[in-house]
């Protein structure tokens, strides 16, 4: 189990949202791309970001910092928001990205995720669940739907995805922990790599997870307590890598 650096870019900077809302936006820091680097030199194997202007419509607000950040590191870079059609998809992997990930287009037009996965590879294309009471919510958290998140995962294993990245909405950003007991059950019904997201804030989070012993929980993504030093990247990449 790897862990995964969050950078949420809105505006050019490093920022947190409080559950997915663009009002709640917190500051960290105004050079993503130094973010970045020091994620890298403190042993991290990939970077989670999320663009999240194009998340709000604002696709191209945040492409001159994206492009400085893969210059400037040499790590993998996954990349999230706004990401809406193949073309989007392909615009980013060509710029340098190494995997896109695809929220609300997987239960709106599945067939861009099909196209996607058969032009780029599995290994190039995520979907992110976003969950709220076990069904998936969209646009940017906004919109709930009735799809149930377990069955919609097997559906995304059907077409295709090899990976997802599951996020409970609810523990977004409040440090609460993450749902520990729904990751694992998603990993053991779809049997495709899960990274789970959202609430991460102790050791304890990152070792229950490690603890399930499931060959497909792949990683964890932390954000919020990192960037208020609540836990020490060095020490998680050390102890879960």
């Amino acid at each position: 189990m790897i862990v995964l650096p969050a950078i949420d870019l809105l505006n050019g900077q490093c920022v947190r949202l409080l559950q997915g809302a663009e009002k709640t936006a917190k500051i960290y820091s105004s050079e993503p791309a130094a973010m970045a680097l020091k994620w890298q030199e403190m042993g991290s194997q990939i970077i989670h970001l999320v663009n999240l202007d194009g998340a709000f419509g604002r696709e191209l607000k945040n492409v001159r910092v994206i492009k400085d950040i893969l210059s400037t590191i040499t790590i993998p870079v996954e990349l999230g928001g706004g990401i809406r059609s193949f073309e989007d998809a392909e615009n980013w992997l060509n710029l340098g990205v190494s995997r896109v990930i695809f929220g609300t287009v997987a239960i709106t037009s599945p067939e861009i995720i099909v196209q996607s996965v058969n032009e780029f590879g599995a290994d190039k294309v995520i979907v992110g669940i976003d969950a709220r009471q076990d069904k998936v919510a969209i646009e940017g958290w906004e919109k709930q739907t009735n799809k149930d998140v377990f069955s919609f995962a097997k559906e995304m294993k059907q077409i295709g995805i090899e990976r997802i990245i599951y996020t409970d909405v609810h523990r977004d950003g409040r440090l609460s922990g993450p749902n520990i007991e729904n990751t694992i059950k998603l990993a053991n019904q779809c049997r495709c790599r899960i990274i789970a997201s959202g609430g991460f804030s102790r050791l304890e989070d990152f070792q229950a997870l490690s603890d399930a012993r499931s060959e497909f929980i792949e990683g964890a993504i932390v954000g919020k307590a990192l960037y208020e030093n609540k836990l020490d990247l060095e020490q998680l990449n050390r102890l879960f890598h």
